[in-house]
């Protein structure tokens, strides 16, 4: 009777980790960070225990709904990710989980992620984050991906929300800090995803994606990541003009921008698979860093 007993609890846990694979954790991770940054610095000096509450309920409910939108994301492309080295692992391009099961799991999620910030949140944050599932597993994933090499410049609006969600969740309302936050990952965005696109692109071609290097070259696309890239270092001060940080994040913020600019220059100047998988790591790098100076210099400051 054991050894039956054994299987299933392996088979069991086979399909769990299978159906956590489809939340994309590394991803949803990043979202959430970025979501409890937004709700930091919207809140005057150290959280009181009401707001940790709130704060904690809150980044459940948008990993949830994130989770959500990366599992769906994995249903409508699991034809194009079985025919990418990055993708192919994914238990949806393998076969290994039905559209019934992946569909029903991203239901799920979204309902319950959708009512703890409703009932436990506020219904701003509710709505922001259910929009932002349907911005990008719906009018990015099915619509804009497919059809143009601009997919990732529009599409971007859902990827920059999380601060703007962290930020309502704790004051009910949508501020220009808010904003800037949005604007800073929105331009982040293009250079990030684009770095990736250029060594991948014999991945993207054979799956039928109009990505930039695809549709208009490696030349035009790394003369775009460098643009993005200048736009964004302006982006990155902004926080300290606006006067929501002061000098040890403008110091943390010009040096990492200063790390990604010359790397997208160096990347324009002469292309490699190498640099341009380098560029692609230290972009992760800069908006980790940048964001977590934010953090720090709101509690010294």
């Amino acid at each position: 009777m054991s050894a039956p007993a054994s299987v299933h609890g392996v088979h069991t846990v086979s399909v769990m980790r299978q159906f956590y694979a489809l939340t994309k954790p590394r991803v949803v991770q990043l979202i959430v960070f970025c979501a409890l940054i937004g709700m930091v610095l919207a809140v005057p000096g150290l959280p009181g225990w009401a707001e940790l509450q709130q704060g904690a309920l809150a980044c459940v409910g948008i990993w949830l709904v994130a989770g959500a939108a990366a599992a769906f994301n994995c249903l409508v492309e699991k034809g194009i990710d079985a025919k990418m080295k990055r993708t192919a692992w994914r238990p949806t391009a393998r076969g290994e989980l039905s559209d019934r099961q992946t569909l029903l799991f991203s239901i799920t999620l979204c309902a319950l992620g959708s009512a703890i910030l409703w009932f436990a949140v506020n219904p701003l944050t509710m709505w922001l984050t259910f929009a932002t599932f349907v911005g990008y597993a719906v009018i990015y994933t099915v619509v804009l991906k497919p059809l143009t090499p601009q997919n990732i410049v529009i599409g971007g609006a859902s990827g920059a929300m999380p601060p703007v969600l962290g930020w309502a969740a704790m004051t009910g309302e949508v501020s220009p800090e808010a904003l800037i936050l949005f604007l800073i990952i929105f331009l982040w965005t293009p250079p990030h995803f684009w770095a990736l696109a250029l060594y991948r692109v014999e991945d993207y071609r054979k799956a039928g994606l109009p990505m930039l290097p695809v549709t208009h070259g490696n030349e035009f696309t790394r003369l775009h990541v460098l643009l993005y890239t200048l736009i964004l270092f302006a982006a990155c001060l902004m926080p300290f003009i606006y006067g929501m940080s002061g000098w040890l994040y403008l110091m943390v913020a010009f040096g990492v921008s200063i790390g990604f600019t010359g790397y997208a220059f160096a990347l324009w100047r002469n292309y490699s698979d190498a640099l341009a998988r380098k560029t692609f790591r230290f972009s992760l790098i800069h908006l980790s860093v940048l964001f977590a100076a934010l953090l720090v210099d709101h509690y010294l400051r």
